[in-house]
């Protein structure tokens, strides 16, 4: 050993008196994965401050798609360095909606008080041996030092950079403590002043290293050239350091992230380098837009409801849709291989990294409501009730209340014109509609709402005179036992003698004939029963309330128009 690494092992034994393992030694506890070749390991590592992003998601959905379709694994890493920044019950938070989205990890953290895994921990703050050693490592090669320089003298240096237009950073001159003797630095230490480490880059920014990114191909950039701060004055990591420690000793084949960490690249690089590690492949991912007005931008925690999973959970997006609409978003090619699997599970759909638009991914709600009407589409009356009870309980009371007063009545709802039906209908895309949707079907609901009078305008020659002598006449011939096509003949046949025409052709050629059309006659009963021009199957809507409560509608109608 040379007399120059001799005293940087001092210096190391110095700084890390307690550090007795090695490099070596986390090699061995944490040996290369035993898996197929081709497998890949992802990792989802937030920091614990807040809710779950929309992004996020959809990062960790490529993250999963990426690890299942290769047989490999996917880990949950809390990143939690940044104590300051921390929220009370994030870790709880992002590992149960996490489960919700199905995209719980197969190894890591899976609550707060809970890891399974072999590579652990997989907190950062439980890991502060592991970066003490990796951390020695470097000093002991000569490749980190400690820095005693305060903050006020960073930013003296900082605001003299920025006068002259000068590259800001801590580098070159400007790292006032790179080049210090060694003895120095064990001196200035030994009389107790307080220092950071940090990493001696030998890169230059005026030459370019070179990276072959997952998605975007061959990326040139700037090298590193900054002497970036390694471990903090609290001896945690900062991100760069238990980034390159974390994703090598845990195995990690492919970092995948948002785009705005490309510039992170050449410093990752190095530190690997530096190491003697191998880099991991990097993805970066473009970032999740939302149109405003004709411009895009990035989707706001602050301006975006969309922007927290947690607002699709509490509004009702049934999981599945909001998958199937990442899906969507991630691969240009899924529409179309779902509308020719529209039965086959999602996880059969094999995701390609090239597919991935570098653009910019586009949130599109009113594209994510259609998706969701195709999903709860697919479902039958027993999945959508169970669906339905299962949000309610956790999210609306009133509603969860609403549906369990009579299960078998609510049953019938869910099944019309579904379950056997030629056409379904899609008029639900989130479970929150439910009510608006069907509040006909419920006495309270319904009568609130004709509290402001009933939507009786079809044509300006169908007057309340008429419309009160069709309900009139009709409330006489209703009869509850008919079959579809036994009322559809007697409806017509009572449209004919008052008046309306039963044939539309024949209406649409002399309308001044007639009082109004068939559907005028049908919108009329449509209306007293439901307050809507627009609903399913007004003969099966009948069938659900029953005879009692479809003539005490009609009593109402009628005396409102009164």
């Amino acid at each position: 050993m040379s007399e120059e690494l001799s005293k940087y092992k001092e210096l190391a034994d110095l700084i890390f008196p307690d550090i007795v393992e090695t490099v070596e030694d986390l090699e061995k506890r944490y040996p290369e994965r035993n898996l197929k070749e081709g497998a890949c390991v992802t990792r989802f590592a937030p920091s614990p401050t807040g809710f779950l992003h929309t992004g996020a998601l959809f990062t960790s959905t490529v993250d999963k798609k990426l690890a299942n379709q290769t047989d490999g694994i996917f880990f949950l890493r809390i990143e939690d360095t940044d104590k300051k920044r921390e929220i009370e019950g994030s870790i709880n938070d992002l590992t149960s909606q996490m489960k919700k989205f199905n995209i719980s990890p197969d190894e890591g953290v899976i609550s707060k008080d809970e890891e399974i895994g072999n590579y652990g921990p997989y907190i950062q703050s439980k890991r502060e041996k592991i970066y003490k050693i990796c951390a020695k490592h470097l000093i002991e090669k000569g490749l980190a030092y400690p820095c005693f320089c305060t903050p006020e003298m960073l930013q003296k240096t900082h605001d003299y950079q920025e006068e002259h237009k000068i590259v800001p950073g801590y580098y070159s001159v400007y790292a006032k403590c790179r080049n210090i003797p060694i003895e120095e630095y064990i001196a200035r230490i030994k009389n107790g002043e307080k220092y950071i480490l940090r990493f001696r880059s030998n890169g230059s920014h005026l030459k370019k290293v070179s990276f072959k990114d997952g998605i975007k191909g061959k990326i040139e950039i700037a090298q590193n050239d900054q002497d970036i701060v390694i471990i903090k004055s609290d001896g945690l990591p900062t991100y760069h350091f238990a980034h390159v420690c974390d994703d090598h000793f845990m195995r990690t084949t492919h970092v995948i992230r948002g785009e705005e960490w490309v510039s992170s690249v050449p410093i990752h690089l190095e530190l690997f380098h530096a190491m003697g590690f191998k880099a991991p492949v990097y993805i970066h991912l473009p970032t999740v837009m939302i149109l405003d007005g004709n411009s895009k931008r990035k989707l706001s925690k602050r301006k975006d409801k969309e922007a927290a999973v947690s607002y699709f959970l509490k509004a009702g997006y049934p999981v599945d849709s909001v998958n199937e609409y990442l899906l969507n978003i991630i691969n240009s090619d899924f529409e179309n291989w779902k509308r020719a699997n529209k039965t086959v599970s999602n996880d059969k759909f094999e995701m390609k990294l090239k597919k991935i638009n570098t653009s910019g991914a586009l949130f599109d709600i009113v594209k994510l409501n259609d998706v969701s009407k195709e999903v709860i589409s697919r479902m039958n009356s027993d999945e959508v009730l169970k669906s339905v009870i299962e949000w309610a309980e956790e999210y609306n009371r009133e509603i969860f209340e609403v549906i369990n007063r009579n299960i078998e009545y609510s049953k019938k709802i869910f099944a019309l014109e579904r379950d056997g039906a030629k056409k379904i209908r899609k008029d639900i895309y989130k479970w929150e509609d439910i009510i608006p949707t069907f509040f006909y079907f419920f006495d309270d609901y319904f009568n609130n709402e004709i509290q402001n009078g009933y939507d009786f305008k079809i044509e300006n020659k169908i007057t309340k005179e008429v419309i009160f002598n069709v309900l009139e006449n009709y409330q006489k011939i209703y009869d509850a036992n008919n079959s579809k096509e036994e009322w559809f003949d007697n409806m017509k046949n009572l449209a004919q003698e008052l008046e309306f025409c039963v044939n539309m052709k024949e209406y649409k050629e002399n309308p001044d004939g007639f009082i109004g059309s068939i559907a005028d006659f049908s919108d009329i009963i449509r209306i007293a029963i439901t307050n809507r021009h627009n609903t399913p199957d007004i003969y099966s809507i009948m069938q659900i309330l029953g005879k009692e409560n479809v003539i005490n509608r009609i009593n109402l109608a009628k005396n409102a128009i009164k």
